[in-house]
């Protein structure tokens, strides 16, 4: 219960540093941009994700595939991470996954009403980079990208990019 908290505290106070820092070297350069840059917060979770999968995979075999792959993502390193397994893993078969989290952990304590969707991306950009460093070091490269609908439902989809 405790390390929940303190993930959770983590996370937050990650999001408020990374957002302050850019915001003051965007106020030097004068620059009226509306979009957030999370590029920051996403590489944090990226190097994290990379580490995080490392210990989580020492002394086990390697994945036939991809889809074994996502598997265990769902699986156990979701569990690992946010102590719940995803709630559905679709794809095409033409490398293109999408995960779904009904009560994604960090979208839970944001209002279920439609004022704070504009906000929730930084709040999901830290896992997409989790996501994208794990598969990384599983050598599964790809663009993961989030889509919020409705709070707190999160879909992260993922395009594997062929070499």
């Amino acid at each position: 219960m405790a390390d929940d908290i303190l993930f959770d505290l983590l996370h937050s106070e990650i999001i408020n540093y990374t957002l302050r820092n850019v915001d003051d070297n965007e106020k030097d350069k004068n620059s009226d941009k509306k979009d957030e840059d999370l590029s920051n917060l996403e590489y944090i979770g990226f190097s994290t994700g990379y580490r995080i999968i490392e210990r989580l995979t020492r002394e086990m075999p390697r994945f036939k595939d991809e889809l074994d792959t996502l598997k265990f993502i769902c699986t156990d390193f979701w569990s690992a991470i946010y102590k719940k397994q995803i709630d559905n893993l679709r794809t095409n078969h033409q490398g293109v996954y999408v995960l779904q989290d009904n009560a994604f952990r960090f979208l839970n304590r944001l209002s279920n009403g439609k004022q704070y969707l504009e906000v929730a991306p930084r709040y999901v950009a830290f896992t997409c980079g989790i996501i994208r460093g794990s598969l990384a070091n599983l050598n599964v490269h790809c663009l993961v990208t989030a889509d919020i609908q409705s709070l707190p439902s999160c879909k992260f989809h993922i395009q594997v990019q062929r070499v």
